[in-house]
């Protein structure tokens, strides 16, 4: 089964959860220091919140989240023949969980990724590359938009402008 994911910014991870637990009638799949998902069934929706301060209501990324790892790499596959230009992540930890996923920039600047979920980690993690973003490389941010210096490896939870579902 495949579902559309929406990543936004909340200024108040607190007070988002209260409202998105109400509004879609379901709690966090998963909870971490500055960070919350709810997997949605209907409408199939994963839904990604990110505590970045002063950036609430806006969106940090866009996605699919897919089956495997082989349908990313057909997803990679299909993209590539379409002409875009994709940045591979395989095996990359990012937003608490091991991942496989590839990542697309839309017209606007709009960044998407196909991604799988390969297993649970108790990091928020600190994947290598994201897109055309050379300051992502130089900080580790997690496949991010990097604003601020990155997270120490044994912090657990992103910074202001990271991206990662």
């Amino acid at each position: 089964m495949s579902r559309a994911q929406l990543a936004l910014n909340v200024d108040d991870l607190e007070a988002a959860v209260v409202f998105y637990s109400k509004l879609f009638g379901t709690e966090p799949a998963k909870r971490k220091p500055g960070y919350a998902n709810f997997a949605i069934a209907e409408p199939p929706l994963k839904l990604v919140l990110l505590e970045n301060p002063g950036q609430g209501g806006t969106i940090n990324h866009l996605g699919v989240e897919v089956e495997s790892s082989e349908k990313v790499h057909e997803e990679i596959a299909r993209l590539s023949g379409e002409g875009l230009f994709t940045d591979e992540e395989i095996g990359t930890t990012c937003c608490f969980a091991t991942q496989d996923k590839v990542w697309v920039t839309g017209p606007a600047g709009e960044k998407w990724e196909i991604y799988t979920v390969l297993a649970d980690s108790e990091t928020f993690g600190s994947s290598p590359r994201h897109l055309d973003l050379v300051a992502a490389e130089e900080t580790g941010v997690c496949c991010g938009t990097a604003s601020e210096t990155a997270p120490a490896p044994e912090e657990s939870q992103p910074t202001s402008g990271t991206s990662c579902c």
